[in-house]
Parts: structure tokens; sequence; C-alpha cells
């Protein structure tokens, strides 16, 4: 039986799983520790939906691949269809939030840059998207104080504050909004802070979002 790609919220709503909006380089810090300068807008690549696991999953890393890299993002899941609004219409559309791992092969992704080729096969394979239970926006006071981490096997490597971001969410979902029709179920990863590392066999990571909800997945590298 196929199991059509989805979300659950901490109150045990589903939520069908659409398009998955990733944001590149919205974190200074990010950004010059790949020896990048940070963009004058945003850098939107896009996952499919068949990408994600969650919590308890594992993630599995395609056969052959060098460096994998771990990034631990503020995830916002879209709750109303939104196209060409403002920040504060984007606003009122997040349904709730979570804390997800995007998953990077590190040498391909290098590979296609060097030779202006598109990032989907580092970025965008199965498993590489792992996604926690959503928090209902109402259990949500402060987001900007809300702290979101990623440790791997008990050491913590990223830690951050949306206070940190350059766009804002609400910016964010503004701006894709200009370029896409936005849908229920839509999700935005909304980049990334200083601190991504590598991933090995056997590590297990742990990310978390506030003391609301955890994150906990596996890694496996295909023989």
């Amino acid at each position: 039986m196929v199991v059509e790609p989805h979300l659950r919220t901490l109150t045990g709503e589903v939520i069908p799983l659409r398009t998955i909006y990733c944001i590149g380089r919205n974190y200074t810090a990010h950004a010059r520790e790949m020896n990048v300068e940070p963009s004058t807008e945003p850098v939107v690549f896009i996952k499919p939906p068949t990408s994600s696991i969650g919590d308890g999953g594992t993630i599995r890393i395609p056969q052959g691949e060098g460096i994998v890299h771990h990034e631990v993002e503020l995830v916002a899941v879209i709750g109303e269809s939104l196209h060409k609004s403002t920040p504060e219409q984007a606003r009122r559309t997040i349904q709730g939030y979570a804390v997800g791992i995007d998953v990077t092969l590190r040498d391909r992704q290098m590979k296609a840059k060097q030779q202006g080729l598109p990032w989907a096969l580092a970025k965008s394979f199965a498993t590489s998207a792992p996604i926690s239970a959503v928090v209902p926006i109402e259990m949500i006071s402060e987001l900007e104080e809300l702290e979101f981490g990623l440790e791997v096997n008990g050491t913590v490597r990223q830690r951050s504050w949306p206070r940190f971001m350059i766009w804002s969410v609400e910016v964010l979902v503004a701006f894709l909004s200009r370029w896409f029709r936005l849908m229920p179920g839509d999700v935005v990863f909304t980049g990334t802070p200083d601190g991504v590392g590598p991933l090995t066999e056997g590590d297990r990571v742990r990310a978390w979002l506030g003391n609301l909800v955890e994150l906990r997945v596996d890694v496996t590298f295909e023989p």
C-alpha cells in the first residue's frame, strides 16, 4: 500500500504534503562559512514531497556519494492558497511550524555549481527532507525567540533563532507568492544557520524546535 506524503500536527491532524520550497543563504554566518556572499534576494530551490521523511525515519544516502551535510531549518507550513501577497497577508496563511533538515550531497552540489548545472540531485533525492510533526501556530507565542537546532550523536552542531534571518518568514512567503501559487500543504524551509557538518554511516540525528517538538532520524549509506 502506497502512503501519500503527509505531515501530522501535534494535535493529530493529517496534512497532505505538497511542494517543498527551500531558501538558501538566509543567515549571514552560514553564507560566509560556505564562502559566498549573502544574496540580494532569496535563493530558491524545490524538493518534491516524496523527498520527505518523518520522525523516526532514516536518511538513505545514495551509493557512491562523497561528503554529505546536514542543514537544520525552521519550516513554515502553508494553510491557505496564496498568490502575489503582502508579508502581512502571508503571515496569516501560516498554519504552523516544524523543524526540518535539508540533507545535501555537498560534493555533488559543488560540482554542479562549477558546471553551472541544477542542484536537484544534490538536494532533492529521496529522504533528503526530514520534517518533524507540525506545531500549530496558536501554540507559538514569540517565533523570533524560539530556538531551533541540531545535534549528531549527542553533540550539538547547529543552534540559532529566527531573529537572525536576513528575510523573515512572512517576507519569504510573500516573495515566493510572487512567483508561485502557494497551496495548503506547501512548506517553506527558511534557510540554515552556520554550523553545517558531515553525516556518516550510523549517525543518530536529533533536531528540535524549542521545547515543542523534536525530530529524530538515523543515517545510512546505501551499499
